[in-house]
């Protein structure tokens, strides 16, 4: 692109380099080992009733188009709760976004409206020429996991957040909503304001209080206890928690099968880019 400005090629060299990063971490947590513990779900809705914490809960649909599940290992409610009353104090609420993805849950993220967000940023980084199915698999698995052995949400230990003000509801300032794919994306980005960098470490910070470890690569995501986490901290410590399915009555977690197969095939990820292409040419 001819008009490119200094600061149109900083921001799409910045995307690129941490896309690429978050790649080559995805890869290596997914050697790490898992000694899945079993532990239970429970609902974080009914924990923040019962402890009497102030949370807010997303309204919206999971990506399959059925309602989002607000369940966490059992081991793990406690610390969510006490970062939710924490941020209390601070005048705030925190507003889990998702929790606990089932299979399709997650398979759908990869072929629905976040893939077609992913793909134009895609094509933003490639200044318009359309990518490989390999290249795209490559960028949405940077920021949707496609495989259930690197799915913390699969694994019940990872929850997205918002953060909202206590008295008037408004959302923090965190440079820019949940679910936000660009290069503000990263949880250092330096595309995003000094109040909504300082916003972000706040967070962060009570979050790492009670265990919570952020992805680096989107600034909402948390987890604990899992393979992630545990390379992120560079604990030396086994992860407890793996891909799981759940009995929705009675919290029973049942390790998946084969928690390396991907969710999703290459040429499911060229048909997907070829929809995609064709939605946008027909709005034109």
């Amino acid at each position: 692109m001819c008009g490119d400005s200094g600061e149109d090629r900083e921001r799409r060299a910045y995307w690129t380099q941490q896309m690429d990063a978050a790649l080559r971490l995805m890869r290596a947590v997914a050697l790490l080992p898992v000694e899945e513990c079993g532990e239970p779900m429970v609902s974080i809705q009914a924990a923040a009733r019962n402890a009497g914490v102030e949370m807010a809960f997303s309204n919206a649909r999971a990506a399959d188009g059925s309602e989002r599940l607000f369940l966490i290992r059992e081991g793990l409610v406690r610390d969510l709760i006490g970062a939710a009353r924490t941020m209390n104090r601070h005048g705030w609420v925190l507003k889990v976004e998702d929790a606990y993805r089932t299979v399709n849950m997650q398979r759908s993220l990869a072929s629905g409206t976040v893939f077609e967000t992913i793909l134009g940023r895609v094509l933003w980084e490639r200044k318009g020429v359309r990518p490989t199915a390999a290249k795209m698999l490559h960028r949405v698995s940077a920021l949707v996991a496609t495989a259930p052995r690197v799915g913390t949400h699969m694994s019940g230990s990872a929850v997205d957040i918002s953060v909202l003000k206590r008295d008037s509801g408004e959302e923090v300032d965190r440079g820019a909503p949940y679910l936000e794919m660009s290069e503000k994306t990263p949880m250092d980005s330096p595309f995003v304001s000094e109040e909504a960098s300082a916003n972000r470490k706040k967070i962060r910070d009570i979050m790492a209080r009670y265990g919570f470890v952020a992805y680096p690569y989107e600034f909402w995501h948390y987890s604990q206890g899992d393979v992630f986490a545990e390379y992120l901290l560079s604990s030396g410590k086994v992860a407890r928690y793996g891909p799981v399915e759940v009995d929705l009555e009675t919290g029973r977690t049942t390790p998946l099968a084969n928690p390396t197969q991907p969710l999703v095939a290459l040429d499911e990820i060229h048909r997907n880019i070829e929809r995609a292409m064709e939605r946008a040419s027909g709005a034109r």
